[in-house]
């Protein structure tokens, strides 16, 4: 007869019973309780991911690669992580509260670390991508855990499919939450602090679940003050997030922030010095208000000048303006005589406020915005311009695009060939379309593929540049349904910059920034998009 018990045999009578070697969590927890911890894991996770993937979009730009390469990452590091909760093979529940404490820690200051590192380090990427890993190492090793806690409570089938879809219910959560709670609320480093919070009051809420699953009770207190602490932080963080926001865009910038607000759709800081103040939009500069008037005047005037000339002398009397948020090429716009009506659309409402309300913007721009013949339409231009209403609406005279240059693929839909023929529908046949295009110079291969591609979407094209000491050479793309002529006409104005002369001399480009070929940019394909990357890249 054999000695070994078989499986599920009874112990022999007398014996003592055997003693399991770690507490069962089933005999001192309910599922559906640690289910609700599952939710609110899987939902500060996913926010986790888009805070680092927003806040890598506004300091390096290309949204489309930093978004793809930091999902990338965070799903490869919770695979990591899913793969080492295989070697967690005692207290199990310990080791998971440690781990939401280190998530908390981690992610809710993940925020305020890359701001501080993006000022002050030259290898961001790699802070970046680092934090992004050891966020989504810990996260990956939190639900194997869980479930492993929940082994007992569910069958297998039951208790996979239970987690998976309370872990999808938050991810789905935390998609909405982000742009329409989190980024414009909170901002991007209070709103880490408060998911970080989220992740410790977790922990802490599981040192009260599952304390009579601790296979050593005895650390039940050591684990609830780390948990208590690092709440406790996070919501110092969270009260003083303005300051930590503050001491890290310093050092970004020269000049003192006098304004800064993180909204739906960008990054906006001022900045403003002894003698001039600045626009940043997501870490690049865009005006300075010492020069800003080179950049504006010959931005407008053109084309104001080829509008007047191709309708018989009689000026624009309706403009549209896309971008330009700001204000400044609609001041321009207001000194030509017989202009009746001027709509301007730009995406972000905060922008536009701030050009209306601002007092720095309001004296630079003259309050042009408040001007009542100036109609302010906050959309976005790509599906404004394509609408089918825009079909029937009188056409405009003359069109100035402002947008910002195309560094991602979300601007760059703005320069494709498909945007420039709808933009064909709304000028009139005898109006005219101008175009900021970077840098003749620094983008060479990008300003020209604006070129080719208006002309491939049916516009008579002439290019022109001009000096603008905080950016350089710059350069624009002033087009028509039909043929036109180099224009001289200046309204009768105080201009700062442009003469007769000087407005000529404009449309002269030396030799180092002539023609060169590049393929049309299509929806489809973006080429600009690269064309501008490289080009500016052999600059920086």
């Amino acid at each position: 007869m054999s000695t070994e018990a078989g499986e599920g045999a009874a112990a022999p009578e007398g014996a003592a019973p055997e003693v399991s070697a770690e507490p069962r969590p089933s005999d001192a927890v309910s599922g559906p309780a640690v289910l609700v911890a599952v939710f609110t894991i899987g939902t500060c996770g996913l926010i986790y991911e888009l805070l680092a993937g927003t806040l890598a979009s506004y300091v390096l730009g290309d949204s489309v690669f930093q978004f793809s390469t930091i999902i990338g990452v965070y799903l490869f590091a919770m695979g990591v992580g899913a793969w080492l909760s295989g070697f967690v093979a005692k207290d199990v529940v310990a080791r998971f509260i440690e781990i939401e404490v280190a998530v908390a820690l981690v992610g809710g200051t993940s925020a305020a670390v890359l701001f501080a590192s993006f000022a002050r380090v030259s290898f961001f990427s790699i802070v970046l991508y680092g934090l992004v890993f050891v966020i989504g190492t810990l996260v990956g090793l939190e639900i194997p855990l869980l479930m492993r806690i929940l082994k007992d409570q569910y069958d297998l089938k039951d208790l996979i499919s239970r987690v998976l879809t309370v872990d999808y219910l938050g991810a789905l959560v935390a998609s909405l939450a982000f742009p329409i709670f989190v980024v414009p609320k909170l901002g991007l480093v209070r709103g880490a602090f408060v998911v970080g919070a989220l992740n410790a009051v977790v922990a802490v809420w599981c040192t009260h679940l599952l304390k009579g699953a601790l296979r050593r009770p005895g650390r039940v207190w050591f684990l609830r003050a780390e948990a208590y602490l690092t709440l406790a932080l996070l919501i110092v963080g969270i009260a003083y997030s303005d300051t930590v926001t503050t001491w890290s865009e310093d050092a970004l910038y020269a000049d003192p922030v006098v304004f800064a607000k993180t909204t739906p759709y960008q990054r906006l800081v001022v900045t403003q010095g002894r003698s001039s103040y600045q626009l940043y939009i997501n870490g690049a500069l865009q005006l300075a208000s010492a020069d800003e008037h080179r950049y504006h005047e010959a931005l407008v005037h053109p084309v104001m000048a080829v509008a007047r000339a191709r309708a018989g002398g009689t000026g624009a009397r309706r403009v549209l303006v896309l971008g330009g948020g700001d204000g400044l090429a609609v001041r321009e716009l207001l000194e030509h005589p017989g202009l009746e009506s001027v709509t301007l659309v730009d995406l972000d409402p905060t922008m536009t406020e701030l050009a209306r309300s601002f007092p720095l913007f309001v004296r630079q721009n003259r309050g042009s915005l408040l001007d009542p013949r100036v109609t302010v339409v906050n959309a976005d231009a790509f599906v404004w311009i394509g609408a089918p209403e825009r079909a029937t609406e009188p056409r405009y005279d003359a069109v100035v695009v402002d947008f910002p240059d195309p560094s991602s693929f979300s601007l760059g839909k703005l320069y494709t060939r498909r945007f420039y023929r709808m933009l064909k529908r709304v000028v009139s046949d005898d109006g005219a379309v101008v175009v900021q295009a970077t840098s003749p110079m620094y983008a060479r291969r990008a300003f020209w593929c604006v070129a080719t591609t208006m002309e491939a979407a049916g516009f008579t094209t002439r290019a022109y540049h001009t000096a603008v000491p905080s950016f350089g050479e710059w350069g624009y793309i002033l087009a028509a349904p039909g043929a036109f002529e180099v224009p001289s006409w200046l309204p009768d104005a105080p201009l700062k910059f442009l003469t007769p002369e000087t407005m000529a001399s404009l449309f002269v480009l030396s030799a180092d920034m002539a023609r060169v070929p590049a393929e049309v940019n299509r929806l489809n394909n973006q080429v600009l998009v690269g064309y501008h990357e490289a080009d500016w890249a052999r600059w920086n």
